[in-house]
């Protein structure tokens, strides 16, 4: 069965968001809006009409070295250095981001091509919440004395690295960069933030806000530039003490050569996956909701994430009746414009973004897959990259629909026969970031949660866990720390020994 394309967002739209005001586009840096100094500038533009909206200052490799530079001024200050200090500033800015929420969402909503209602209920709000969590952990985490031999002591401590580099991608945009800035700011760094070249406008009024909740200067800059100059730049500066990045594979290892290259500095990757969706046999009343689950974990964000559900992989007793649900639950997601409060999905973010997806798709039913819903580019007449929630059927394990990172709103089922088969299915990729797991069987749900090779595990429900606990992923989906938790203030930080001698 081939099911018609998802309903687009049209006339008939409750109610709109109004466009942004874009106040600020230079980079930040030292506590002060600067032009590049190259003077030159790049677009960002609005993927869902293809226009631009702005025009960005295009920092070098020479705006990296004043906002290193500033960054390490300020650490040596010790302006930062008080936990008091970063904790009231911090919990201002959480304070700020919800005053200004409707600002950064709209912001989010026409530079990324999310829909308003997931920046306004989602994003946004989990920005506050990240800063303000990171802020009231500053005083609760402490270090240990060691149970040293008589006449000595020896105290373990964490300081933090200094002055730490993100680079982040689009899909999120202020909510990764706080991610990343909230625990690092928290343990006592400054920062250098480039954010993605799609979509840096929200990283900018973040800076301002930080300010304006009185981040010492130098603390928190950001330089907005494209990755291969700006956030190369930032990877190889000798006074960048250690770089998150969170973005593709190649790029990660990108960064790894920086590194090497550079002052060995410390690399935390949060990288690409292909994140299995596992469902047993034993399920077979619950396809309804989990078609419904299946559906959020591979569409949310038109299927930009890098933990989206891409491979169901379903026991074949039960394979057609959830395809058919699946396919049905893809169809009535609504897709048009972001600033639509109608809209349930958006945009791609740029055109080589809808060329890629399209050339997946496209290959997979050249090789015997099946499309069941979606398969074309909608809403040309837009000049936005719309590409609807597209199911794909009878999909093998060695096709590349099944194996590759898609970055897109579409999904692959696959069959199997046993959970021994089904673990070998989910393993057989170079990445492991995240999976879920769909059982009523207790043993099944342990013995499958253990053996597949993911960072994350949800049982029963697509989630990639809360604040509370550290995400990130094994082989090619990254390594060197985890984003969330107490563990994303370690990252942040290097153990010291000290050691006495008792006279």
């Amino acid at each position: 069965m081939t099911l018609n394309t998802p309903p687009v967002a049209g006339p008939g739209a409750v109610r709109t968001a109004p466009e942004p005001t874009v106040r600020r586009t230079q980079a930040f840096i030292g506590g002060a809006f600067v032009d590049a100094q190259s003077g030159r500038t790049f677009p960002t533009f609005a993927p869902a009409t293809g226009r631009a909206l702005a025009e960005v200052a295009d920092g070098g490799a020479e705006d990296v070295d004043r906002a290193a530079a500033a960054g390490r001024a300020a650490f040596d200050s010790g302006l930062w250095a008080s936990p008091s200090v970063r904790r009231d500033a911090l919990m201002r800015l959480a304070d700020l981001v919800e005053i200004h929420a409707s600002e950064l969402a709209v912001l989010d909503a026409i530079d990324a091509g999310k829909p308003i209602t997931d920046c306004e209920t989602q994003d946004i709000p989990e920005v506050a919440h990240l800063f303000r969590w990171y802020a009231e952990a500053i005083d609760k985490v402490f270090g240990k004395v060691s149970p040293s031999v008589d006449g000595a002591l020896g105290v373990i401590s964490r300081e933090p690295v200094g002055v730490v580099g993100i680079v982040v991608p689009w899909n999120y945009p202020a909510v990764m960069l706080s991610f990343k800035a909230a625990p690092a700011l928290a343990a006592g760094n400054c920062v250098v933030a480039k954010p993605a070249e799609q979509a840096p406008l929200s990283a900018l009024r973040l800076a301002e806000l930080a300010a304006e909740a009185g981040v010492p200067s130098g603390v928190f800059n950001v330089v907005p530039g494209n990755g291969p100059t700006t956030g190369r730049a930032v990877g190889e500066h000798p006074l960048i003490d250690a770089v998150a990045f969170t973005g593709s594979t190649e790029v990660g290892r990108a960064f790894l050569r920086y590194s090497a290259d550079s002052n060995l500095k410390n690399v935390v990757l949060e990288l690409g996956g292909k994140s299995p969706q596992i469902v047993m046999s034993d399920m077979k009343d619950d396809l309804e909701a989990i078609a419904a689950d299946l559906a959020g974990a591979a569409f949310g964000n038109a299927g930009q994430n890098c933990t989206a559900g891409s491979r169901v992989l379903v026991a074949n007793s039960l394979r057609e009746e959830l395809t058919e649900r699946l396919a049905h639950a893809a169809a009535r997601i609504r897709v048009g414009d972001p600033l639509d409060y109608a809209t349930q999905m958006g945009p791609l973010i740029e055109p080589a973004s809808l060329a890629r997806v399209s050339r997946y798709v496209g290959e997979a039913a050249g090789s015997g897959a099946t499309v069941r819903v979606g398969g074309q580019a909608v809403l040309e007449e837009t000049g936005g990259y719309f590409y609807p929630p597209t199911v794909v059927a009878d999909v093998t394990p060695d096709l590349p629909i099944a194996r590759d990172e898609i970055f897109g709103p579409v999904v692959s089922v696959l069959g199997f026969d046993a959970e021994e088969q089904a673990v070998a299915i989910a393993n057989d990729s170079s990445y492991g970031l995240a999976a879920t797991l769909w059982t009523h069987d207790v043993d099944v749900a342990i013995r499958v949660s253990r053996r597949v090779r993911a960072g994350t595990v949800a049982v029963n429900g697509y989630s990639e866990g809360d604040i509370t606990t550290p995400f990130g992923g094994h082989r090619m989906s990254g390594f060197g720390g985890r984003d969330s938790g107490v563990e994303a203030l370690e990252q942040y930080t290097e153990l010291k020994t000290t050691w006495f001698t008792l006279r």
